[in-house]
């Protein structure tokens, strides 16, 4: 008895995840986290009335999900002033990505990427044997030009940029995105993930003809719209793109109860109002904290902050587990020179006071040790 017989890709592959997640890290630690600041989950939640439309739907979750998802992208059609053919609808941007990569990653061909940026992507490239090529940050700045140009070097099937960026928080003018993809070769698609656009200020999001063959834009309900459980992500692009989706997506894949209450969630834009507020005010607490611990705070248009520890990535990696070891669940940047950095997500009013506390004690024993 041998088992199965994998392919050649698979069976060279290591059996990882890009990230370990908290309750993983809680059953290791054999209790739970105080908070969670490190996911960069909305911690304020989804809107009432989402919460209220999940519920009532639970009753109806012996039916299998709209496979069109209709009724959302019909609304999502009509929020982006776009046609319903233009969206796709995926179980987060984590599932779209993967969809992406299938349509168009063949052994061999080749990705660009910036080093250290967001590693689910890198994940699914080497899923189906893509060469990933990386360029340096610039600045703690996600590098268009740069990306660009690398992908015309190597003849790059895709370029990845977020904007704004995780993990650092920072973000370009949608303009000059624009601007510097005349410089992207014609047959190359950028992947512009716009997770966390709208915490950001006007002006970030790319403004683009939705028929523009080279750019496929990322959005989700994960982050603002506080439904991460739920796993909702779209995607706006031009027809023909949208419509090979259709090719190999799971088309029962999306949770009835997840469409409805995305649907409600985007009907409650005053909602979403207060909690860019909330964020807004937790990030702006989070840059206090740092800088009465003599640290420094990157700014940020995300509902994370990352924060400058002063030093390496060494020291850094300390100042986390000792975060954790008290109670605290945050992350870091993957990759020097970021990586002296923590990320810290907007919490609750507790949460920072947890923070507020548990921050010297960790930044003592770290330099203790």
């Amino acid at each position: 008895m041998t088992g199965p017989r994998y392919t050649p890709l698979v069976a060279s592959l290591p059996a990882t995840v890009p990230f370990v997640g908290p309750e993983a890290q809680e059953r290791a630690n054999g209790r739970p986290f105080k908070a969670r600041l490190g996911a960069n989950e909305n911690v304020f939640g989804p809107s009432p009335r989402a919460i209220a439309a999940m519920s009532e739907a639970s009753a109806g979750q012996w039916m299998y999900g709209d496979p069109e998802s209709h009724d959302l992208r019909t609304a999502l059609a009509a929020q982006h002033g776009i046609r319903p053919q233009n969206i796709v609808v995926g179980e987060g941007i984590d599932g779209l990505l993967g969809y992406l990569a299938r349509m168009l990653v063949e052994p061999g061909d080749t990705v660009v990427t910036s080093d250290g940026a967001y590693p689910t992507f890198n994940y699914h490239v080497a899923g189906f044997g893509g060469v990933l090529h990386k360029v340096p940050y610039t600045g703690d700045h996600e590098d268009p030009a740069a990306l660009f140009a690398k992908a015309a070097e190597v003849g790059a099937k895709i370029v990845y940029l977020a904007n704004p960026d995780n993990p650092m928080g920072t973000w370009h003018k949608g303009a000059d995105i624009v601007a510097a993809m005349d410089t992207l070769p014609d047959d190359t698609l950028l992947i512009l993930d716009e997770a966390y656009v709208e915490f950001a200020p006007e002006g970030t999001a790319a403004e683009v003809d939705i028929e523009d063959p080279r750019l496929i834009r990322m959005r989700t309900f994960s982050k603002a719209y506080g439904m991460a459980g739920a796993r909702v992500g779209y995607a706006l692009g031009a027809e023909p793109l949208i419509t090979a989706f259709n090719k190999i997506r799971n088309h029962f894949g999306m949770n009835r109860a997840a469409q409805i209450g995305a649907l409600a969630a985007l009907q409650d834009q005053d909602y979403l109002k207060q909690t860019v507020a909330n964020v807004a005010a937790a990030r702006t607490r989070i840059t206090a904290i740092a800088a009465k611990n003599g640290l420094s705070a990157l700014p940020s248009a995300t509902n994370f902050v990352a924060v400058d520890c002063g030093q390496d990535g060494t020291f850094a990696r300390r100042v986390l587990t000792e975060l954790v070891s008290r109670g605290l669940f945050v992350r870091m940047p993957f990759v020097a020179p970021q990586d002296r950095c923590i990320r810290i997500s907007a919490g609750t009013p507790n949460d920072l006071n947890l923070l507020e506390t548990v921050l010297p004690q960790a930044l003592s024993a770290a330099r203790a040790g």
